[in-house]
């Protein structure tokens, strides 16, 4: 276990480094406007180190797991005033851009260095849970930020060559999947390995018996909504939606438009013919919410989408969007947090969650019982949704 783990640590950061390179071509000041969805490329690369020595090396109780201590003392970080400049808890986002960063040189030297300390001490833990737990949160929160990194580049017209993170072609919809009523025990209980806190502990959900799509929306069945003037029609958006629509310039999805007869996404900084057969995406749930009043469905609940892909692996596809759920982020009863506090517990504000994974996610990171969650709003993130039928 503790070689496997070392292996995807190793991997992880050749593909955090990988992809900086891509900003590196691309941005050779790394300089980035100051929008909500982005972070300085620079910042990010030290955070990304800063969180991983913080947790594991400087940790004196990492051998504890999720019983360790989060405000146990830590002794000082490898580089003199790294606290202030990369901790996401006390650094305010708009302030990052105006740090005095060290450049990408000293921060590449940082990570390896970094990196180094963590496989070494890695090679001395204990084999069990708690003894492995810190090293497996250090590297899904770089996996979560490699994500967030190819989703920036993105919103910054970066090319993004790798064939690993490109976006899928999903085959016609065909019937969708029935299931009868029921009772699902929704989460990650206790005793399954590596599980964030928000999964824990479980809880029983009654269902009752749904019928829902077998793979994401694709754009072949989202733009006939589009053409129907549906951006513009108040029929179908909720106040929220409304709200939402009354802020936005175009009439239509985020990276798309419109071509002659055709529909062109922006991708990798040029304009690209559409294909339809991917899955919709960068979708905020109003969008997703409108289309599913205008085709008259609606959103699965995060205990029908987790019980659907647990129950039917080989019939539910997904791992092509994050999937847009109607149920809000909201702790499970007897939630307790973890020692990493402002993981879940900040964002428990009725934002809604969203399931699976995306062609972006690493696939180490994705897991049916995974939660995310991100504002209704958001359409930056490689966010789509299946529906239901009412």
């Amino acid at each position: 276990m503790r070689e496997a783990l070392a292996r995807a640590l190793t991997a992880s950061r050749a593909d955090t480094l990988a992809t900086f390179e891509a900003y590196a071509r691309a941005l050779p000041d790394f300089a980035v406007p100051l929008r909500a969805e982005f972070n300085p490329p620079l910042w990010e690369l030290g955070h990304i180190g800063w969180f991983q020595e913080y947790r594991i090396a400087r940790n004196p109780e990492r051998s504890l797991g999720e019983r360790a201590d989060p405000d146990a003392p830590r002794r000082s970080p490898r580089r003199t005033g790294a606290d202030a400049l990369y901790n996401s808890s006390r650094v305010p986002h708009d302030s990052r851009w105006q740090l005095p960063l060290p450049d990408a040189t000293a921060t590449r030297d940082d990570l390896a260095a970094q990196l180094d300390e963590s496989l070494a001490l890695l090679r001395q833990a204990g084999a069990d849970d708690a003894g492995l737990y810190f090293f497996r949160l250090a590297l899904l929160h770089e996996d979560m930020h490699h994500e967030a990194a190819l989703y920036m580049a993105q919103g910054l017209g970066i090319p993004i060559e790798d064939p690993r993170w490109q976006a899928r072609l999903l085959p016609e919809p065909v019937a969708a999947l029935e299931f009868a009523e029921r009772a699902w025990l929704l989460g990650s209980p206790a005793g399954e390995g590596f599980a964030f806190d928000n999964e824990r502990p479980g809880c029983t959900v009654p269902l009752r018996a749904f019928s829902i799509d077998r793979h994401a929306v694709r754009w072949a069945e989202f733009l006939p909504f589009v053409q129907a003037g549906g951006y513009d029609d108040p029929r179908w958006w909720s106040e929220a939606g409304a709200r939402w629509r009354a802020g936005q310039l175009l009439g239509q999805p985020r990276y798309l438009r419109r071509e002659g007869s055709n529909w062109a996404q922006w991708r990798g900084g040029a304009w690209r013919l559409l294909d339809a057969r991917e899955a919709a995406s960068h979708l905020t749930l109003h969008e997703a919410e409108a289309w599913c009043r205008w085709a008259g469905r609606r959103l699965p609940t995060e205990a029908e989408w987790e019980s659907a892909a647990c129950s039917a692996p080989d019939a539910f596809r997904w791992g092509d969007v994050w999937e847009w759920t109607g149920s809000p982020f909201m702790p499970f009863p007897g939630f307790e947090p973890h020692p990493y506090r402002d993981y879940s517990a900040p964002w428990f504000d009725g934002r809604p969650v969203l399931r699976g994974a995306s062609h972006c996610t690493q696939p180490r990171m994705r897991h049916p019982r995974y939660r995310n969650f991100f504002p209704a709003g958001r359409n930056d993130v490689p966010a789509g949704f299946r529906s239901c039928a009412v």
